[in-house]
């Protein structure tokens, strides 16, 4: 009598254990790296240094709906109530063509966004993160001249929450 355990069995067993058991390398979007003493935020009103106005007010608050997201973090009102601080600056926004009708006027655009952002200790003054050129961006279509500016504020408003999003995941994921 043979007792045995076929081949293609074992492979299959061993194929779903290495499956299942992964290689363990992840992201770690909740933050284990920030001293867990940090739970309380102050998030700055934002520098504007472009001529698009309230932009900063349009990106702080994006920033502002992910860290209430998150939960890992209380916003509160003033720097003196922190064991944190969020910084930010708009450092520019430009547009630029991507392609053109066969009248030679623009009928897709890009909207880039570069931000500089950090998050400091408030007890320590030091960086948590940081980074000076943070950018993103969006297309949009351009249809005509009354519909442009409606397209561009919703790329502005959809650029705005992703750029947002984007930064506050890699914060938390000490990127």
């Amino acid at each position: 009598m043979k007792i045995g355990i076929p081949i293609p069995r074992i492979i299959v067993v061993l194929t779903m254990i290495l499956i299942l058991s992964g290689c363990g390398y992840g992201f770690s979007p909740g933050g284990e790296y920030i001293d867990p003493e940090v739970r309380k935020v102050f998030i700055e009103p934002f520098a504007n240094r472009t001529s698009q106005a309230n932009l900063e007010d349009t990106i702080r608050l994006a920033i502002t709906n992910w860290f209430v997201r998150g939960k890992r973090f209380q916003i509160v009102d003033n720097e003196a109530q922190a064991d944190a601080i969020f910084r930010g600056a708009v450092k520019s926004l430009s547009t630029a063509p991507l392609s053109y009708r066969t009248t030679n006027l623009a009928a897709e655009e890009r909207m880039t966004l570069t931000l500089e952002l950090s998050f400091e200790d408030r007890r320590t003054k030091k960086a948590i993160w940081k980074d000076g050129n943070f950018s993103g961006s969006q297309d949009y279509p351009v249809a005509n001249v009354n519909d442009t500016e409606t397209a561009r504020q919703n790329a502005l408003t959809k650029l705005s929450r992703d750029t947002a999003e984007r930064a506050y995941r890699m914060m938390m994921s000490g990127f």
